[in-house]
């Protein structure tokens, strides 16, 4: 059984790590809405401006007691020594990267990432001198030929986005740690259920909490884990004086969010599993991509890397391109269109028209982005209610 920092599992570790409570001694975790803190005397502030503990906090931008619980839930969930909660999964992604790196870097990164992510690597980084070089990410000789003495960071989606790719994370790692650099992942595909990419070699782990951690569609976050030095010496200073810290309100629902975590996440990838099978082989479709068939490529390495299942994503190619797909789209009853995953209720994505719809049609391709693929995440909605949904919006496709 994988175990978090306190000897608890994690589905335990979910419920109660961090927690901290008042003077009242509430049951479910108190919400600090308050932007600022009182001081006892002129004394206290000038120390706790010099140097605060944990439990000692200045202004909201810096830290607060229900963000801190749920940095410390999420902390020892992934196994890490410390996180730094963020208003959104990008501004952690932003935060992990540009607390690191600065002019004349070199980040070797996966090449099938969120067009987000690209555009941060791609455009912002550029602006501040810092060299990136994209690769094949399934391919460890590729990333050993990218790899420089002044290489800084290697950047991946631990399963791309949308095309479900396995990057091997011990493999990787091995590579990055050659040459000194940082291993950052993003792992929200993989979800901190199934995750065990700490373990595995990473540096810093990065979530979009928005998915499956909330996963029930109501606010925005982000964190970001690993050691304390990292945490607290380089990503902190960054994020405290440039404004991505998470609000306590919404560090609240995802303290909430994560007591039921498992529960459903573990029923939506066993959901979309079944679904993938189903579907698999239908004449309107091109291919089924799920990282458990037997037809992907990489089934091995996720059976290796993740506990007890692959995520809550499939994709479908529907063999006549777009026009097929938008009709497929139209077609549906139950899920729903839309650009988020890991949700509670199912949604399904063209990403070739939104989320990576500035891209070439060249590097679409590279990431095998074609015109009939389709993400699609499953919700907590009967398997069987949704495999005839999806069937029916196949056959009118």
């Amino acid at each position: 059984m994988t175990e978090g920092k306190t000897g608890w599992s994690k589905r335990t570790t979910a419920v109660h790590g961090g927690t901290r409570r008042s003077q009242y001694n509430e049951v479910s975790e108190a919400i600090f809405l308050t932007q600022g803190f009182v001081y006892d005397s002129a004394e206290q502030a000038e120390a706790r401006f010099i140097e605060s503990s944990r439990d000692e906090f200045i202004y909201a931008r810096y830290g607060n007691p229900t963000v801190a619980m749920f940095e410390d839930r999420m902390a020892a969930l992934e196994g890490a020594e410390d996180g730094f909660a963020t208003a959104s999964g990008m501004a952690a992604v932003n935060g992990a990267l540009m607390s690191i790196l600065k002019a004349g870097d070199h980040v070797v990164a996966g090449r099938a990432l969120f067009g987000s992510c690209l555009y941060v690597l791609e455009d912002i980084l550029a602006r501040f001198g810092v060299e990136v070089t994209l690769v094949d990410g399934t391919d460890l000789d590729a990333w050993r030929a990218a790899v420089r003495p002044d290489t800084a960071v290697i950047f991946f989606e631990s399963v791309s986005n949308p095309a479900l790719e396995v990057i091997d994370i011990v493999g990787v790692s091995e590579i990055a740690h050659d040459v000194g650099a940082l291993v950052v992942v993003d792992n929200v595909f993989a979800t901190p259920v199934f995750s065990r990419a700490i373990d595995q070699g990473a540096d810093v782990v990065v979530y979009s909490t928005t998915k499956h951690v909330d996963g029930q569609g109501r606010c925005l976050g982000g964190v970001v884990l690993g050691t304390q030095d990292y945490i607290r010496k380089t990503l902190e200073p960054y994020l405290k004086h440039t404004g991505g810290a998470m609000s306590p309100f919404n560090a609240w629902v995802m303290l909430k969010g994560l007591e039921t975590m498992e529960l459903r996440v573990k029923a939506q990838a066993t959901s979309a599993l079944e679904i993938a099978r189903a579907l698999e082989g239908h004449k309107k479709l091109a291919r089924v991509i799920h990282p458990l068939l037997d037809s992907h490529p990489d089934k091995a390495l996720a059976e290796r890397q993740m506990i007890g299942g692959a995520g809550t994503v499939l994709s479908l190619d529907l063999a006549g391109g777009k026009d097929a797909a938008f009709r497929f789209l139209n077609a549906l009853e139950i899920v729903l269109i839309s650009n988020n995953l890991g949700d509670a209720k199912s949604i399904v994505t063209h990403p070739a028209t939104t989320t990576h719809q500035r891209l070439p049609d060249d590097q679409k391709a590279q990431m095998g982005i074609t015109p009939g693929l389709l993400r699609l995440s499953i919700g907590l909605e009967d398997t069987q209610d949704l495999i005839a949904d999806l069937t029916q919006a196949l056959n009118a496709a």
